[in-house]
């Protein structure tokens, strides 16, 4: 969390006044519906998410646009140890996909970027995020 802070803060003053000037923060889906077992990661992307909100307000009349990343469980090669202790766990969600969709949220100025379930995340009411936590912290 503290890396984007420092390096949002060292930027700022290079990206005033650049044409097309963007700080891009990736949170997660865990930010807004955190998971029991992650306390401490979920946390962390909250933080990054409320940050963003924040920084994204105090820059909108320096013409700096601030971009949340908001990506749902994908398929990938990190952590596959970790995959394996919870039985493989497979997203169905590949990684090209994710990406494809992230770039069309740039292009068009959607400033939190989610995809399936973090999009529903993003859009969704405080009831809808608490019944998401239910159902996903139910086995823990």
């Amino acid at each position: 969390m503290e890396a984007p802070i420092v390096l949002s803060g060292l930027f700022i003053p290079y990206l005033t006044g650049k044409k097309e000037a963007a700080i891009i923060n990736v949170s997660s889906g865990l930010g807004f519906v955190p998971m029991a077992r992650m306390p401490v990661y979920s946390a962390t992307k909250a933080g990054l998410h409320a940050f963003s909100m924040a920084l994204r307000h105090q820059l909108k009349n320096q013409g700096i646009k601030v971009f949340e990343v908001v990506p749902p469980a994908v398929d990938t090669e990190l952590n596959a140890e970790g995959r394996a202790k919870r039985g493989n766990f497979k997203a169905n969600l590949e990684p090209q996909e994710f990406v494809a969709a992230v770039m069309k949220g740039f292009q068009n100025d959607v400033f939190e970027i989610g995809y399936g379930m973090s999009e529903g995340f993003i859009k969704a009411s405080r009831a809808e995020l608490d019944k998401s936590f239910q159902q996903m912290n139910s086995r823990w």
